[in-house]
């Protein structure tokens, strides 16, 4: 039996994140992982699915966009070899994540962690040997499994993006159910290189905890490369045969039948609390199943924290890094600063990117501020339209007093690279006109962050 100041279940990138902290901190740290090192996010979500990404968009530039950058004749786009590279960079970040372990001296147990009480867990190999391991601390950040629709059965034809991504080949045609970050990500990879893709969402539009602005944006541009949107309409059934899988839809009084040759299911993510011996500690879970958390990430039992998906909060990968380092510091007796969820970027990396924190124009009115809304397109930006994307735009809600950053909402190129500066002045209350006096490299993107914040003050220059 080993001792350790603290024990991290879960190498994903809170838990990675957590473990390092915790070991410049000056703790005897350890993490068990079963799986996959480094998380979802580095082997199977964020870092795979945006070098796809970056593939489609050259995909859909030797396409659809050849005549604007003077590209003669005709290429064939391989999704065989952009696959190969999603692998490639994937395997080269899980390798950086064993250097960090081994850099900051932390003991790494591959194998499945199982509570056996508030402060042992019992960690089984895959040759069946156990290990116990007895702690001061733990932090619980065992993440989250994708959801599926209640009475849908997974099978060859139906399956959710984390066998999508690990496939080397392409159907020919396609459903997604659901609307959000991941499936309109995976829609654009998929219709770039062919797929005949067809999206149902319940919500009246895609994108639904966005902008509607934004939405109607990648609604607009989403049809135009061929994609099939069905909004407001629920999965009725789902048929799989030999040749096709039948999905009825229904929207109001409404039904149909659409095939494809498979459906991928995208409809977010179910904390993954069972299967850890959990129910041997005493941990509260809320009603929707997550571990209930203070400020803290502290649990209803002294010494466990929880971080990440698990925890059923905003479920993104630099959320979860953000609470391993609260929890790491808690532990440590520091007094880190608590996370405003509510003003936490959020990134969508399909074609054209969604970037955004902060209430929306609604949401800031409910909350009883007099708001003063600034938008301002990259049509009227040079460098937007030197790379070739003049679409989309870039629009900050204030308080109309003080101009105070309440909110952002961007799509348009590369717009998730231009968050931090909003996201850095609302954390240390800066306002639109002091963005406005900050004097922007020309030409650049970040220009459109200038001018809607010159806007906010009511002194656009270049619109």
């Amino acid at each position: 039996m080993t001792h350790f100041d603290t024990v991290i279940l879960g190498g994903g990138p809170g838990g990675y994140v957590a473990a390092i902290r915790c070991a410049q901190q000056g703790m005897k740290t350890a993490v068990v992982e079963k799986q996959w090192w480094g998380g979802v996010c580095l082997n199977v979500g964020c870092i795979p699915t945006k070098s796809l990404l970056r593939n489609a968009e050259i995909a859909q530039i030797l396409s659809r966009e050849k005549k604007t950058f003077g590209i003669m004749g005709d290429a064939t786009c391989d999704y065989g070899a952009a696959f190969s590279r999603s692998r490639t960079v994937s395997d080269r970040m899980v390798q950086g994540i064993h250097f960090l372990m081994k850099k900051n001296k932390i003991t790494e147990y591959s194998g499945t962690g199982e509570f056996k009480g508030p402060k042992k867990l019992c960690v089984t190999f895959d040759t069946g040997v156990m290990e116990n391991l007895t702690f001061d601390h733990c932090i619980i950040a065992t993440g989250a499994t994708p959801a599926m629709l209640p009475g849908i059965t997974p099978g060859p034809r139906v399956m959710t993006y984390e066998q999508l991504i690990m496939s080397p080949n392409l159907p020919r045609s396609v459903i997604i159910v659901g609307g959000g970050a991941i499936g309109t990500e995976f829609a654009y990879i998929l219709a770039s290189y062919g797929v005949s893709v067809t999206v149902v969402e319940t919500q009246g539009r895609l994108l639904p905890m966005e902008d509607a602005e934004v939405s109607a944006e990648v609604t607009k541009a989403y049809k135009a490369l061929g994609i099939t949107i069905h909004t407001s309409s629920s999965v009725d059934s789902i048929i799989q045969d030999m040749k096709a899988a039948k999905v009825t839809i229904s929207s109001g009084e409404n039904t149909q039948q659409i095939e494809a040759d498979q459906v991928m299911i995208a409809t977010g993510f179910q904390p993954r609390t069972t299967g850890y011996g959990l129910e041997s500690t005493g941990v509260e879970l809320t009603e929707q199943g997550a571990i209930s958390i203070d400020a803290m990430m502290k649990t209803s039992v002294p010494g466990l924290y929880a971080i990440g998906d698990v925890t059923g909060k905003l479920m993104l990968a630099h959320v979860a890094e953000a609470q391993g380092v609260v929890a790491a510091e808690a532990i440590a007796g520091g007094a880190p600063l608590p996370l405003d969820y509510d003003m936490i970027p959020r990134a969508i990396y399909g074609e054209p990117q969604v970037a955004s924190f902060g209430y929306t124009e609604a949401q800031a009115k409910e909350k009883g501020n007099d708001v003063r809304v600034s938008k301002f397109p990259f049509a009227a930006n040079g460098k937007a339209w030197a790379l070739g994307k003049g679409t989309g735009f870039v629009k900050i809600v204030a308080d109309a007093t003080h101009n105070e950053i309440l909110g952002a909402h961007m799509v348009g190129p590369d717009v998730t690279e231009l968050l931090p500066e909003l996201t850095l002045a609302c954390t240390w209350d800066l306002t639109a006109d002091e963005i406005a006096r900050t004097i922007h490299a020309h030409p650049t993107l970040s220009e459109a962050l200038k001018e809607a914040a010159e806007g906010v003050g009511g002194q656009m220059t270049n619109f």
